[in-house]
């Protein structure tokens, strides 16, 4: 496998968006047959919860699962981080815009920059 570039961002940028699409489409259904209904009401306490969770899952397996498994959590991870974001009203287009303007800057640097 190779570990060198996170794959064809025209792929991912379709899926992404395919996904912001459903969680929008699902955000008023009804919460006995949608999960992303069913966080949604439970607003933005029980987003961050499952996003929680499912971030302590994602990092356990890439600590000691096979890329399948890294792979299926990592998708859940973004899945209840759209949904969690969609709680709180925040737009990708806002994280988009913050992920571009710190685009060339070195982590340590950017970091260092914020206000504490």
């Amino acid at each position: 496998m190779q570990h060198d570039a996170l794959g064809p961002a025209s792929f991912l940028g379709d899926v992404l968006n395919d996904l912001a699409k459903t969680v929008d489409a699902r955000a008023g259904a009804d919460p006995a047959s949608s999960w992303t209904a069913k966080l949604l009401m439970g607003g933005p306490a029980l987003t961050a919860k499952k996003l929680g969770e499912e971030g302590v899952e994602a990092a356990l397996a890439i600590a000691s699962q096979d890329d399948m498994a890294v792979a299926a959590e990592a998708a859940d991870l973004i899945y209840h981080l759209f949904v969690a974001l969609r709680s709180r009203g925040v737009s990708l287009d806002a994280v988009a815009k913050t992920l571009q303007a710190r685009q060339g800057k070195s982590g340590v640097a950017e970091k260092a920059s914020r206000a504490d």
